[in-house]
């Protein structure tokens, strides 16, 4: 097994990584982005660049960090709420489904949440976690959302112009979910 820095590089040397960081970087060319995380692996990796006051570290609270995503975005912030793997996504699947996804029509349209949401299909290469890491519930939550757009980002040259569009979107009071596929990481 490798060190923590040499599994870093082997990510960034690899396209999906590459264009994962290089849409995060994009975000954070807006002033009005912060980052909500959990940091460790490929997500802390591809916000290495990010600058730090853009970057909120959290524990491990998933369901708290969607409804601080919720505030920020009410407060004019563009909250980019970043979930290693749907597994952990599932714990914030209130405030997803009832809030974020609703609040616009619980609201008459007074109030529109534009968060950007980051998950993956946890990868099984080159180590199988588990089943409690491996779950995509993609078309799951496509049934339970009706006013956030689902966005599976199947090959690098996907993932650039979906963020593009999300912070768009994000800047129009409306929410994207991006599903990474964690395999993708290794294809070389």
């Amino acid at each position: 097994m490798g060190t923590a820095k040499g599994d870093m590089d082997a990510f960034l040397n690899n396209d999906y990584g590459q264009e994962m960081a290089r849409a995060m970087q994009m975000l954070a060319k807006d002033p009005h982005t912060l980052f909500l995380y959990q940091n460790y692996g490929r997500v802390g990796w591809t916000l290495a660049d990010v600058p730090k006051e853009q970057k909120i570290d959290l524990p491990i609270i998933e369901d708290v960090q969607m409804g601080m995503s919720i505030g920020l975005s009410l407060s004019g912030f563009i909250p980019v709420s970043c979930y290693a793997r749907w597994n952990f996504l599932l714990c914030a699947t209130n405030q997803l489904v009832n809030h974020v996804d609703k609040l616009e029509q619980m609201s008459d349209g007074g109030y529109k949440p534009g968060v950007i949401i980051r998950t993956a299909v946890g990868s099984t290469v080159p180590l199988y976690p588990g089943c409690q890491s491996d779950g995509d519930y993609t078309n799951a939550f496509r049934l339970m959302l009706t006013n956030i757009e689902v966005v599976v980002l199947r090959e690098a040259e996907d993932i650039y112009p979906a963020y593009t569009k999300a912070l768009r979107l994000a800047k129009a009071g409306k929410s994207t979910l991006l599903v990474e596929i964690g395999n993708q990481y290794e294809n070389q």
